[in-house]
């Protein structure tokens, strides 16, 4: 699955449009490494999403078309979470 589209399932993004304009700014990296909207995420790979001072690292825990709102939470698990 694209990157942008599981940010946007994961509900970590509310917009697909939005995750795809924080790719281009670089403010998403996965496994340490800056990452495209194009980015095929898998299972077990480590995603940061900075915005302005906060920033959240999660790990990939499931990948799913779609899911419910109460469902999206069990697609990752939260590893740190900071705010400056």
């Amino acid at each position: 699955m694209r990157l942008d589209k599981y940010l946007k399932v994961s509900r970590l993004i509310k917009r697909r449009t939005v995750a795809n304009d924080a790719c281009d700014a670089s403010c998403i990296s996965v496994n340490g490494r800056v990452a495209k909207a194009s980015y095929d995420v898998k299972v077990g790979d480590v995603i940061t999403v900075t915005f302005g001072t906060r920033s959240v690292t999660i790990r990939v825990l499931d990948i799913r078309e779609t899911t419910k709102k109460t469902e999206s939470v069990g697609m990752y698990e939260v590893i740190s979470q900071t705010e400056a």
